[in-house]
């Protein structure tokens, strides 16, 4: 069954990844378990060649490969689950985090922040507050004997 991503920022209309794209790999489980525990291969793991994927436009390729680049492996991105006792769950789970991975991945960078001086009000309150301060230290002096 093909990887479906649903519509988000960067993903206008949603994202379909072929079946062909995605390359899954069992495995047995240190996760939880019964008796079977041992035997049975519930660890999934499930890779995409993010660079020789069709799916992709350049520019989410691109974004891809600049957000994800500490997670992937020769252009591969990896994802395992194992958290569940049942092969199925594990799979439907890995498929959802990768989900997740890509979309946010795809979501184009914030605006960057413009930056602002303080307001009237706020340069006022702190200059009247160091004014305050410094009579209130100015008076804890000694007085001058002159005067």
């Amino acid at each position: 069954m093909d990887l479906v991503i649903g519509p988000g920022p960067g993903v206008r209309h949603g994202l379909r990844i072929p079946n062909a794209d995605l390359a899954e790999r069992f495995s047995k489980s240190p996760g939880p378990g019964g008796q079977s525990v041992n035997t049975t291969d519930s660890r999934v793991e499930v890779a995409l060649d993010v660079e020789r994927s069709s799916a992709f436009t350049d520019t989410q390729r691109r974004r891809i490969l600049l957000v994800l680049a500490d997670r992937l492996v020769g252009g591969r991105l990896v994802v395992t689950a194992y958290e569940h006792r049942s092969q199925h769950r594990n799979r439907v789970s890995a498929r959802e985090r990768m989900a997740a991975l890509l979309r946010d991945a795809m979501a184009p960078p914030p605006p960057a922040r413009r930056a602002t001086g303080p307001t009237r009000g706020s340069t006022e309150r702190r200059l009247s507050t160091k004014k305050h301060r410094g009579r209130t230290k100015a008076g804890r002096s000694r007085p001058d004997p002159t005067d």
